[in-house]
């Protein structure tokens, strides 16, 4: 093979492997990161929200959801539920080759100071933030308030 055809060949390699990792997040500490099964359900009160995905970790190295932004709130918060009791933290673990599960009655998120109350059907936009990947970028449903994906 020549040096143009050898180029050309790793060109095109890189773009359908980029392409591959759509939806993804690397980083160079071995995480790689998806996230799957979001939804908000419908609000019952007009200035709170909650939140609920699982983030697969299909790599080698633990990583850590440090932070979430949304567009119908500027005060997104993560909560941990041990014991019935909910309390605000700075991190969540997701450990390598496992997963980070936020879902109702355990860990959340918080959506506080509503910028508008969204309704069913409606779309809301989240930004996944993370110690070591790049941030993953959303766009979730707004479900019934009483629409719970394990029943």
């Amino acid at each position: 093979m020549s040096r143009r055809t050898t180029a050309v060949a790793a060109a095109a390699f890189a773009v359908v492997a980029g392409s591959a990792l759509g939806g993804c997040s690397s980083s160079d500490t071995g995480a790689r990161l998806t996230a799957e099964g979001a939804y908000v359900p419908q609000p019952v009160m007009a200035d709170m929200a909650s939140g609920y995905l699982t983030v697969q970790n299909t790599g080698d190295g633990d990583d850590q959801l440090t932070s979430v932004t949304s567009d119908i709130s500027d005060d997104v918060s993560m909560h941990r539920t041990e014991g019935g009791t909910m309390r605000p933290v700075t991190s969540l673990r997701i450990p390598a080759g496992g997963e980070l599960a936020l879902k109702r009655g355990g860990n959340h998120l918080m959506f506080m100071k509503l910028k508008h109350k969204p309704t069913r059907g409606e779309k809301v936009s989240l930004e996944l933030h993370f110690a070591h990947s790049e941030p993953i970028k959303l766009d979730v449903p707004v479900e019934a308030t009483n629409y719970n994906p394990e029943k």
